[in-house]
């Protein structure tokens, strides 16, 4: 069955705002874990009561984050199997072991290990306790890098032969070490941080303006958040330079507006394809990576300027002006990391599996009317997690940590009387 072009770039624009959309839960998960796992060291090692209540407040934001991470990923692999099954059924024996992996270690590990973090508070020792926040950070690392091996083949697929139409797996330890996947994991780390400590620092920002109690807390959950994000914004920048070196010659031409080589591009694909439009769309390349640029600049000043007010203890409890442009700037890191997600997957178009399987020939057969219902419903499923997200993390972040049910002991209440007949 013959895939229209229209039906084509529906299933692209529905895969795009499902993944799209967990990816953002991704990387506040990534950041929120870190910086919780690193807060609950310093309150067991000193045995702090603000920085305990600082895990409870910000791991309490971390499991609503994470809550609606793992549904979104659970839909996107569902709308992955419906109307991408030429590409399960070219590459699937390759990238899927990846994705197998990641299975085990987020849903099996990861789960168990946050359920019993959870579920542990005054019940285990607070050493192991501590020890299952580290053990559930260091798997959703594993998880990412992962799905980074995974995408990375797709980008730059190695380790591989071709048998029968499909590929097979020949070299697990090549597609492991693929420098567009290796690189793109530290870059997308250094992301998560720079997103975690955003949110962290503009949370606090907004209590501390508005006088809300517990101020020590939100004075030093701001130095922190700034603190992590200012450092990661030049390990980000370090790694995404790097990403030019692995990037494909067309997608390399489309931001740099190369029309020659655009054109020599075109012509070694065609050479080896056959006819065909092998190039990436320029203007979605270079608006993407243009966007992502001028906001990590606009990040990177405001992390600096930060840093050096901290300095300042006035200026961190009473410098109005400064905690509204941290509030504002929360959402910033956000579209940032969407803006850089663009820029890497349409430069590799029109490519599913670069220079292998073609995005048009990895769709599943579907009409355009089924294309169209299944966008409807995912747009609608997605847009209401996303606003339930937004809705209880702004809810729970502004009543702060007086509100936070996690790790609350137990009021000790007088047993009901027996009552003997």
């Amino acid at each position: 069955m013959l895939v229209s072009m229209e039906t084509v770039d529906l299933a692209r624009l529905q895969f795009a705002l499902t993944a799209g959309a967990h990816f953002l839960f991704v990387a506040l998960t990534l950041g929120l874990a870190t910086l919780v796992a690193v807060i609950q060291t310093r309150a067991t090692l000193t045995g702090s009561p603000v920085h305990l209540r600082m895990t409870r407040f910000w791991g309490q934001l971390y499991i609503i984050n994470y809550a609606m991470g793992i549904v979104t990923g659970l839909v996107m692999e569902f709308q992955l199997g419906l109307s991408w099954s030429g590409l399960t059924e070219y590459a699937g024996n390759v990238f899927g072991s990846a994705l197998a992996i990641e299975t085990l270690v987020a849903f099996f590990i990861e789960s168990t290990f946050l359920g019993l973090w959870i579920f542990g508070w005054n019940k285990l020792n607070r050493w192991a306790h501590l020890a299952l926040i580290w053990v559930v950070t260091l798997t959703a690392y594993a998880s990412a890098f992962w799905i980074l091996i995974s995408n990375g083949f797709l980008q730059n697929p190695v380790g591989y032969v071709i048998e029968n139409g499909t590929l097979r797996l020949t070299d697990f330890g090549a597609m492991v070490a693929n420098p567009a996947a290796q690189v793109a994991f530290w870059h997308v780390m250094g992301g998560a941080m720079i997103v975690g400590g955003f949110f962290m620092a503009g949370v606090s920002a907004y209590h501390l303006r508005k006088r809300t109690a517990e101020q020590d807390l939100f004075r030093k959950s701001l130095r922190i958040g700034m603190g992590v994000a200012l450092p990661a914004t030049f390990f980000t920048a370090t790694f995404g330079g790097l990403g030019f070196e692995t990037m494909q010659p067309a997608k390399l031409a489309a931001w740099r507006g190369d029309a020659a080589s655009l054109a020599t591009a075109q012509a070694e694909m065609v050479a080896e394809h056959g006819p065909g439009d092998y190039l990436p769309p320029v203007g979605w390349v270079q608006g993407a990576g243009t966007t992502m640029m001028a906001l990590f600049a606009v990040m990177m000043l405001i992390a600096g300027v930060s840093c050096v007010l901290m300095l300042f203890r006035p200026a961190v409890r009473g410098f109005r002006l400064w905690h509204w442009l941290l509030t504002l700037m929360i959402p910033v890191p956000f579209v940032t990391m969407i803006a850089g997600w663009i820029f890497r997957e349409m430069g590799r178009q029109p490519w599913a599996v670069y220079g292998l399987l073609r995005t048009a020939d990895a769709m599943s057969p579907v009409t355009d009317m089924q294309m169209r219902l299944s966008l409807s419903a995912f747009v609608a499923v997605f847009s209401v997690l996303i606003l339930i997200n937004y809705w209880l993390l702004a809810r729970h972040a502004r009543r702060g940590p007086g509100a936070v049910a996690l790790g609350d002991r137990p009021i000790d209440t007088p047993s009901a009387p027996v009552l003997t007949f």
